[in-house]
């Protein structure tokens, strides 16, 4: 892996990340639609208002930020996420994914004090949750740089934890041959997951770019 001095990182879910990261083998790059064919939504779609039913049940407030068009969220055995839009003739799109915890943390809070039936804490599951899809995007540990998020971000998001990770992307079809992604977990406890994606084919400034113009559309409620 290549050091990098620092990237200070303003992003969908802001944190600050100084990452490393090797330089992936070249990939294809598939066309992306031209500036005409996105707009911001006219009407809330049936993706659209499926995703604002799930962020209601899980105490998230969703923002549709200027400058995206709504694109399909894969929803497969091995990617399932709940929406899913992009930047208009750029190399940019972005993937959520967005679960309550209220019932599981109901049923764990109902098995404590039995050692035969308790529950892990739901309030975890964002660990699990953000390695477990690292892995399916990046292949192994060594393609991709996890980080903390720190209280000053988590704040501005209403979260209690998170964790981040700078991803070298599989040469996939589904991810569309991205080069590279930026995942991100957000924690409310006894409430709430968040998890996003970002994908580019490069990771310089015009990445970070696009995530701040997005940086304000996904947050729990106070």
């Amino acid at each position: 892996m290549k050091q990098i001095k620092q990237i200070l990182l303003s992003v969908i879910l802001l944190f600050c990340i100084a990452p490393a990261m090797a330089q992936g083998k070249k990939y294809s790059v598939v066309a992306k639609p031209s500036l005409a064919s996105y707009k911001k939504p006219a009407h809330i779609s049936p993706q659209l208002k499926t995703f604002l039913e799930t962020t209601a049940r899980a105490n998230v407030v969703f923002k549709f930020p200027q400058g995206f068009k709504e694109v399909p969220a894969p929803d497969n055995e091995d990617f399932s996420f709940d929406y899913a839009m992009a930047i208009p003739g750029k190399d940019f799109e972005i993937w959520f994914q967005v679960k309550s915890q209220k019932e599981n943390y109901a049923a764990y809070q109902r098995t404590l004090g039995n050692k035969e039936t308790m529950q892990d804490n739901p309030d975890s599951l964002y660990l699990g949750l953000g390695t477990a899809h690292a892995q399916a995007f990046a292949g192994d540990a060594s393609s991709y740089f996890t980080r903390i998020i720190t209280p000053k971000y988590l704040q501005r998001y209403n979260a209690d934890a998170g964790r981040s990770y700078l991803l070298n992307l599989l040469d996939m079809p589904i991810t569309k041959h991205y080069k590279y992604g930026l995942l991100i977990t957000l924690q409310k406890d006894r409430t709430g997951t968040i998890l996003a994606v970002c994908f580019a084919n490069d990771k310089g400034p015009e990445f970070f770019k696009n995530i701040d113009k997005a940086s304000n559309c996904l947050k729990f409620k106070p």
